[in-house]
């Protein structure tokens, strides 16, 4: 199995504590720490593309993380929007499980609080890619077995 961490650098006291969070979570699910690749980029905004260049390297999932938080305008909520939707495009368009390990937070304490020991958002969005990968290896399972049990369509003469 081989996953991508694609982490933004900005607010990296919080960003490290997610990317940390998801690598121990992989690691503690039997992933070798050599097939995790992780790859910073300098803001949230910049995740999505990164998601899709490393999806392109076709690993099991891609987990993003990134942490963005109120400033003195209602922007935040904007840029967080647009990374959630553009990283799960790139998800449906890839057929990649890209999760979404990316804190949206109005002050840095509730951004600690989401990063920290129980509630730590990169190790939640680290499980979500297991489990997907998990299902999705159980759909084509299904899927090749119900092909495999079906007749041929030979034409008859």
């Amino acid at each position: 199995m081989r996953i991508a961490i694609v982490a933004s650098q900005f607010n990296k006291t919080i960003t490290s504590r997610l990317a940390e969070g998801a690598r121990q979570a992989l690691q503690r699910h039997g992933v070798r720490p050599r097939a995790i690749a992780t790859w910073w980029v300098p803001g949230a905004f910049e995740l999505p593309v990164a998601a899709v260049s490393a999806a392109h390297r076709k690993p099991d999932a891609v987990i993003a993380v990134g942490c963005v938080l109120k400033g003195q305008t209602p922007q935040y909520l904007a840029i967080g929007e647009a990374v959630a939707n553009a990283l799960a495009q790139v998800s449906v368009m890839t057929k990649i499980p890209v999760t979404f390990g990316v804190i949206v937070a109005d002050t840095m304490a509730q951004a600690r609080a989401r990063a920290g020991g129980r509630c730590n958002r990169g190790r939640e969005a680290a499980l979500a890619a297991l489990a997907t990968i998990g299902v999705l290896a159980n759909i084509r399972r299904v899927a090749q077995a119900s092909s495999e049990a079906r007749p041929s369509r030979r034409a008859h003469s």
